[in-house]
């Protein structure tokens, strides 16, 4: 067996039902499918028995103790050379394993991430919110951009390794890094994949499609955690932090200024801010070819920035300033 797909699930049945889908139509057919319920209330068993006698799949049923220890449980049970590691809300191409395949016969790795895209069948929110997690013009590219700001560290929505090597590294930490623990556990494991000496790169052509979340109160909520989770993963690793992961905050303080200002300057002081959201808005709307995903980017930019900024902001003043962390 060379690859296990591993995906930790938490009520989320119909989201699984999608994923194992788009795995059946995988042009690559050496691979198997762990899926791992977390203390789900609301289970997938029913849809992976569905597909049981069409993939080569495991299913485990285990108390909730977040996705990370999740991932390794799967992953202690697995029977590939390499796993996978894929969230439940992920739908592969069908040539994504093959993809994979192709990269480690061209240049062998022992880890490995890939990016994201949003899907046709998407809501027009979900592909606003794509488009201000995956652009240059957002995160500078670190999440899996052809342009790149910072080195690629691979996240669990789509990240690859030895199984030989997670298993040496101990698999994904039990460390609270943010007020919701999931947050920041991906960047830890990944700089611990870089620091124990493996080779680790990005695979660009072995990408999914990926839904995040559904609606602007959801996503506000999954980047300020992630903010948050950045000043506890720098206070581990001094590497964990970059220019560019500051940038949101500094952002967030520029635009406050400039709406304070914004009475003594007649309002000149907001063009700057008009100009960035025209900027979004011609840049997003080209890429979807939908001028109200563009107009709705510009509200999921905002989103994403601020909401990062206020948490990296609050992370530092209350573990760093006030050291209460």
């Amino acid at each position: 067996m060379k690859y296990s797909v591993i995906v930790p699930v938490y009520n989320r049945p119909d989201e699984v039902d999608e994923l194992l889908e788009s795995l059946c139509s995988q042009t690559f057919k050496d691979f198997e499918v762990v899926i791992v319920e977390d203390g789900s209330k609301i289970t997938c068993k029913d849809v992976c028995d569905k597909y049981a006698n069409i993939l080569d799949l495991q299913y485990y049923y285990k108390e909730n103790s977040g996705p990370g220890q999740s991932r390794n449980y799967g992953v202690e049970r697995a029977k590939g050379d390499y796993v996978l590691i894929v969230d439940s809300d992920a739908v592969a191409p069908a040539g994504y394993l093959q993809a994979i395949d192709d990269e480690l016969r061209r240049q062998p790795s022992d880890a490995w991430g890939g990016p994201d895209a949003a899907h046709d069948s998407f809501t027009d929110v979900q592909k606003a919110i794509s488009y201000a997690m995956t652009s240059f013009f957002t995160t500078g590219g670190i999440r899996g951009g052809k342009k790149q700001l910072d080195k690629f560290y691979p996240r669990s929505f789509n990240l690859g390794i030895r199984r030989e090597a997670y298993l040496a590294l101990g698999g994904f930490s039990k460390t609270r890094f943010s007020k919701m623990s999931l947050y920041g556990e991906d960047i830890d494991f990944s700089i611990r994949i870089y620091k124990a000496g493996y080779s680790c790169r990005l695979f660009p052509e072995a990408w999914v499609w990926h839904k995040r979340r559904t609606d602007f109160r959801k996503f506000w909520r999954q980047v300020y955690n992630s903010g948050y989770a950045r000043i506890n993963l720098w206070r581990m690793y001094p590497e964990a932090l970059k220019p560019v992961h500051a940038l949101p905050s500094l952002f967030t303080i520029g635009v406050a200024g400039l709406v304070v200002l914004a009475p003594f300057t007649c309002g000149l002081s907001l063009v700057l801010l008009l100009l960035y959201a025209l900027l979004i808005l011609l840049d997003s709307s080209i890429q979807s070819k939908s001028l109200k995903v563009g107009f709705l980017a510009i509200a999921a930019v905002f989103v994403q920035l601020i909401g990062y900024g206020v948490g990296f902001l609050e992370s530092w003043w209350t573990n760093c300033v006030r050291k209460h962390g």
